[in-house]
């Protein structure tokens, strides 16, 4: 709910968006922050492939499965309580990932890590819409997304910068400590400033609906990581087919509790929606692309081609650049002016720098290796993922009524996360099966065709999407009840990250 216009704005209303920015771009960093930690966590933990995929993948994993039921527990319990609570948790995961003895103990709490996120994310944009209202909270919805999607940009960098400075000899154990400081103090200045409120009681949380989406979850993403290395057995396969099952059985429930007159965590009529149902496998399938690829990129560069932590994090700026670009294209005025084509253009302008990005990695078999030499096909695939990242949330959400944004909002971003994760467990997996016997720029190769297949059906589902996105302020929670607010919150700034 937004500031009633005849009450005199909260005094240290502009101190809240700082601690909200603060602390949860801390948050979004972590999804990316150890992409260039593999060699250093392998010689100093002796992490494999597979617990190297775990160690990236998992944080998404727990965030995606969490986020929905992160929403609604800020619904129940105040925002502000579960912004404590989140922002805590993370601070204190984080220091047990820094002191982590193995990497079976450092992927549990990344998993930690992850579902203290999906506590934490989802009450950011909520405690500002009940703190700011009209010309100010537009104002601090242009400021807040673009400064929480230069999180998943600058993570690399950051990481390789933390990694390679070795400071005060920690290593990769600094790409955590160093969220120790700016947690405390964030959470800090949110127990003073951050005004309470109350949340509503009567707001019931399907705890049996979150326990399906997570089983489900666990039981996609495990076979996807350990099915290579294992030489997929049986029970991968069975696992893979019970996730089905557990995801339509979480439908059937969410349909259930709603008929009984229990709050579901989903709204079922948003899954009776066909543009809806079709934009969810978007997300998944565009963002597995997306988060793979970078992830191979950086692979490629450390473990292929002996780049240092530091240079493979800057080896991602042309990726960076390019997203920015094409986001700045895109969100200024070209979704406005095509309307859903750009949804279109996109993909092609992928397909386009991974083709180029192909014929420069068939040059280097012969000379030395510069990441100058495969920027260009980087950037202009950069270019083609910021327009798709920057109107692909309006236009599904287009599809909703006003009353199921903020569910809908939640459930993108929830998918969103865990593509992700399933990005990572598919892409590690095709680029380690060909480094493994050296081959790592046939193991690029192999995820770029990967990517193309991705991408090929991620543009045949943009035909079914709606013709023209949704407005930016409804995206933001201008229409929302005060029971979806923070629900919303996740999903509405997910739309310009990476």
């Amino acid at each position: 709910m937004s500031v009633d216009p005849g009450v005199e704005p909260y005094r240290w209303r502009w101190l809240i968006l700082v601690v909200m920015i603060v602390a949860e771009v801390m948050d979004l960093l972590d999804a990316s922050i150890v992409n260039v930690a593999g060699p250093a966590l392998e010689e100093s933990l002796g992490a494999s492939s597979v617990g190297l995929q775990w160690v990236i993948g998992g944080y998404a994993l727990t965030l995606g499965a969490g986020l929905v039921l992160g929403g609604r527990l800020g619904d129940r319990y105040g925002r502000r309580r579960m912004f404590l609570v989140g922002l805590a948790a993370f601070t204190l995961s984080s220091l047990l990932c820094a002191l982590a003895p193995n990497i079976e103990s450092l992927i549990v709490f990344r998993l930690l890590q992850g579902a203290a996120g999906a506590m934490l994310l989802p009450q950011g944009l909520g405690l500002l819409r009940e703190n700011f209202s009209g010309p100010e909270l537009t104002k601090v919805f242009a400021v807040f997304g673009p400064v929480l999607g230069l999180g998943g940009i600058i993570g690399p960098v950051l990481g390789g910068f933390l990694i390679e400075g070795d400071i005060l000899g920690l290593g990769w154990r600094s790409v955590f400590l160093v969220n120790l400081p700016i947690g405390l103090a964030a959470l800090a200045v949110a127990a003073k400033f951050v005004p309470k409120k109350r949340g509503d009681r009567t707001v019931r949380v399907d705890v049996a609906g979150a326990g399906l989406v997570v089983a489900s979850c666990a039981l996609l993403v495990l076979p996807l990581n350990q099915g290579q290395e294992d030489g997929w057995p049986l029970w991968t396969w069975l696992c893979l087919a019970a996730s089905v099952v557990g995801f339509g059985l979480f439908a059937l429930q969410q349909r259930r509790a709603a008929a009984a007159g229990r709050e579901p965590l989903v709204t079922p009529a948003l899954l009776r929606k066909p543009a809806f149902t079709v934009g969810l496998g978007g997300i998944a399938l565009f963002f597995g692309g997306l988060i793979g690829t970078q992830l191979v990129l950086t692979l490629f560069l450390q473990i292929g081609q002996h780049f240092s932590a530091g240079d493979a994090g800057l080896g991602n700026l042309p990726l960076a650049v390019g997203t920015a670009i094409g986001g700045a294209v895109s969100g200024a005025f070209l979704a406005d002016k095509i309307g859903r084509k750009v949804l279109q253009v996109g993909p092609v302008i992928q397909l386009a720098g991974a083709a180029l990005l192909w014929f420069e990695l068939d040059r280097l078999r012969t000379g030395s290796f510069s990441i100058w030499d495969i920027a260009p096909g980087v950037a202009v695939a950069g270019i083609g993922a910021g327009m798709v990242i920057a109107a692909l949330f309006s236009f599904i959400l287009a599809a909703v009524d006003d009353d199921e944004i903020g569910s809908a909002s939640g459930v993108l971003s929830a998918v969103q996360a865990i593509g992700g994760s399933i990005g990572v467990a598919i892409f590690g997996s095709v680029f380690f099966a060909q480094a493994k016997t050296g081959e790592f720029t046939a193991g690029f190769h192999h995820a770029l065709i990967v990517q193309a297949c991705l991408l090929a059906a991620f543009l045949a589902i943009t035909f079914l999407l709606p013709k023209k996105g949704r407005p930016e302020d409804e995206q933001h929670g201008g229409t929302l009840s005060a029971s979806d607010a923070s629900s919303a919150g996740s999903g509405a700034k997910q739309d310009i990250t990476a």
